[in-house]
């Protein structure tokens, strides 16, 4: 196999997968003698595909599952059942030290810049830090050079670094969240809603170091958000989760121009567009309530409580996804291949 072919099959294998994936939380009662009265369904049987270079969109409500599933990759949460592969290695069933040097391949931003760096710690030590835990550099000298170059990398001032936490901004913070992801050299990079708590403006900076990063260290990214406006901008694909399944997945393209889940259809008709002429003309799909309580979820097809065409059948028979001619994978009994 020459190297174009090799490079071409390594483009269109997975880097990540995950098949059926369920995560679970049992629910107890009682002070002195715990028993388990139900179970949160968190993520429940979840199939998601990301390849080389490329960047998967997962959007949904709050409470659909979105973090959790981000989280059980990395196993932060077990996993009830099902696979998850990483370059073809099965996660799941890594011992602790394996796992550990895979938590060196695959990095996490997370969503709360002021409570995930520790106050305590200058923001060199935290980026730092990653490298210490691996085991990356025998010579302290050469973790410090590498502190500073990610430093240059996320656009902060090398000075900086002896600087603590609550001296930044909520953009500079999540800056220093990037660059100590970055720390290890990882080839994945996992996005826990990186620019939900940051205004409007330093948002569109960290989107565009996203951007750089993706193009000068060739990362691939799952993407978590809840602003589709903002997941348009960084994907190649988009997944739709609602209470721990995912609805609709697809080339997002795709999926922003022709949606055809009614809670995509929802999810980006609630989407504001700079034209008043075609906001007005535009039609709405207004899903009224909130989200059911995962701990007793619909039965049948879990949006049927909210969904504008719900059918006898959608109450009682769970639909399976199905895959169309441009790739998409739908759950829904009203949309068929």
């Amino acid at each position: 196999m020459s190297p174009e072919q090799q490079t071409t099959a390594l483009e269109q294998t997975p880097i990540l997968e995950t098949r059926q994936l369920k995560v679970h939380f049992p629910v107890k009662r009682g002070l002195i003698i715990q028993r388990t009265v139900g179970v949160v369904k968190a993520v429940d049987g979840v199939d998601i595909q990301i390849k080389h270079g490329e960047t998967l969109g997962l959007v949904g409500e709050s409470g659909s599952g979105k973090t959790t599933l981000g989280r059980a990759i990395l196993r932060l949460n077990d996993a009830a059942m099902g696979h998850v592969r990483y370059e073809g290695e099965e996660v799941l069933e890594l011992r602790r030290r394996e796992m550990r040097q895979l938590r060196q391949r695959i990095g996490m931003v997370f969503q709360d810049p002021y409570g995930s760096l520790n106050p305590r710690m200058t923001v060199g030590n935290i980026v730092a830090e990653p490298m210490l835990v691996h085991k990356i550099f025998d010579d302290r000298s050469k973790i410090s050079d590498r502190v500073m170059e990610l430093f240059d990398t996320v656009g902060l001032n090398r000075s900086m670094a002896t600087r603590y936490p609550h001296e930044f901004s909520g953009g500079q913070r999540q800056r220093i969240g990037i660059a100590r992801a970055l720390a290890s050299g990882p080839s994945l990079l996992i996005c826990d809603e990186p620019v939900s708590a940051l205004d409007v403006s330093i948002q569109a900076q960290i989107i565009s170091l996203f951007d750089r990063l993706k193009e000068e260290q060739n990362l691939t990214y799952l993407f978590i958000a809840h602003d589709l406006s903002v997941v348009r901008h960084v994907s190649d694909s988009v997944a739709v989760m609602y209470l721990g399944k995912v609805m609709e997945q697809g080339n997002a393209d795709d999926v922003y121009r022709n949606p055809q889940h009614p809670y995509t259809q929802a999810l980006l008709s609630a989407v504001p567009i700079p034209d008043p002429k075609v906001e007005r003309q535009r039609k709405r799909v207004v899903l009224e309530g909130d989200i059911p309580s995962p701990l007793n979820p619909p039965k049948g097809c879990v949006f049927n409580t909210r969904c504008p065409v719900t059918e006898d059948r959608c109450f009682t028979e769970v639909p399976s996804p199905q895959t169309f001619s441009d790739g998409r994978r739908i759950a829904c009994h009203k949309v068929n291949p």
